[in-house]
């Protein structure tokens, strides 16, 4: 399909730059494709109104770590080189693949030293050689540390990766350590965090509890990639990055209860639907699941296992409003982003949220 379909304008003043307080106070579009009415202004505190006892929502565990690295290429000569990396995918114990800027200056074999202020000297700099180099400014780094060591290291001397349309507005601060992550946080790994999920209290879990409404988790490590913009003109010629995804043999099985039973799986963000989806067979059961995956959902494909989507509002051109184009409908998706930019919904990560119903054509 052609990207430009899935282009909109989208007013500055739309793009959040903090998250609503409290979190579940944020506003919540409700859209349904084949129901009346197609659009709905609600609450994200109102969500156990719209599921049923039996249904079960899906949450990502990942946890956000601060992988954004600032450092010096030092070679000999002393042509040193200022170095921006963002880790993505860790590809083993001591190496993590990261989109480094400028990625043209730097080359295969090149030193770079990471941290060599502030607290980053409670455990000297962080020490890594340039092993490979991609395309797009993507490189693979070989640390001198390993395993846990080298996890420590990055906490010591990283940043909160901020999205660049929040990035490019504002610096990190302290804040964003407790607010680009979600409560349920669990597993470290994610380079993003998994927005919809940020939405979520205590208060909330309460009541969705009452509702009946069940709770399950599965883990993707969401890259940097799902920032980058599709630069093809044609969706076909677009290759997504990979991302590590788990889910366990009870969370399927008891997934696969639900809808057995009549229940719903109701996804809280696209980093869930694409792992559920990457796990489900053609059937609609979802599977024991464990390893890295690179689904890239637009119009035409056939969801197997998901049935309503929670998630933010998505950059215009993104890999993230084809899936959601996908889910509900092209024409439906763009009304309900006109509706939202008219309504003054706010955008991106720490934006509103959607609840999306899967169109039955």
């Amino acid at each position: 399909m052609r990207v430009d379909l899935f282009d909109f304008d989208l007013p500055e003043e739309n793009i959040a730059l903090r998250p609503a307080s409290p979190r579940d106070s944020a506003r919540l579009l409700v859209v349904r494709p084949d129901g009346e009415p197609l659009l709905a202004d609600h609450c994200v505190s109102d969500l156990a109104r719209f599921l049923r006892a039996g249904d079960a929502l899906v949450f990502n565990d990942t946890k956000v770590i601060p992988a954004q690295l600032e450092g010096q290429r030092i070679r000999e000569g002393g042509n040193e080189l200022p170095v921006s990396a963002t880790l993505h995918m860790r590809a083993g114990p001591e190496r993590w693949k990261a989109f480094a800027r400028p990625g043209k200056r730097i080359k295969v074999g090149d030193r770079i030293a990471f941290g060599h202020t502030g607290n980053a000297c409670l455990l000297g700099t962080l020490n890594a050689t340039v092993e490979a180099k991609g395309e797009g400014g993507e490189i693979t780094l070989l640390f001198d540390l390993t395993g846990p060591a080298l996890d420590e290291a990055i906490m010591a001397v990283g940043h909160i990766p901020l999205p660049p349309y929040i990035a490019d507005k504002r610096p990190e601060d302290d804040r964003d350590r407790k607010d680009y992550q979600t409560i349920y946080a669990r597993e470290k790994g994610a380079v993003a965090a998994p927005t919809a999920g940020l939405h979520f209290t205590p208060e909330l879990f309460a009541a969705l509890d009452a509702a009946g409404i069940e709770r399950h988790f599965v883990t993707l490590h969401v890259g940097a990639g799902t920032f980058l913009p599709v630069k093809a003109d044609d969706t076909a010629d677009h290759k997504m990055h990979e991302e590590i995804g788990h889910v366990s043999a009870e969370t399927a099985a008891r997934l696969n209860a639900v809808k057995a039973r009549g229940g719903r799986i109701v996804c809280v963000g696209t980093t869930s639907l694409r792992l559920i989806e990457s796990a489900a067979s053609e059937d609609g059961r979802i599977h024991a699941w464990s390893g890295a995956t690179d689904i890239f959902i637009t119009p035409g494909y056939r969801f197997k296992a998901v049935d309503i989507l929670m998630t933010n509002f998505h950059l215009p051109r993104s890999t993230l409003f084809m899936l959601v184009s996908a889910f509900s409908g092209l024409e439906t998706m763009r009304s309900a982003y006109t509706h939202a930019i008219q309504s003054g919904y706010r955008f991106y990560s720490y934006g509103d949220a959607s609840l999306l119903f899967r169109a039955s054509k």
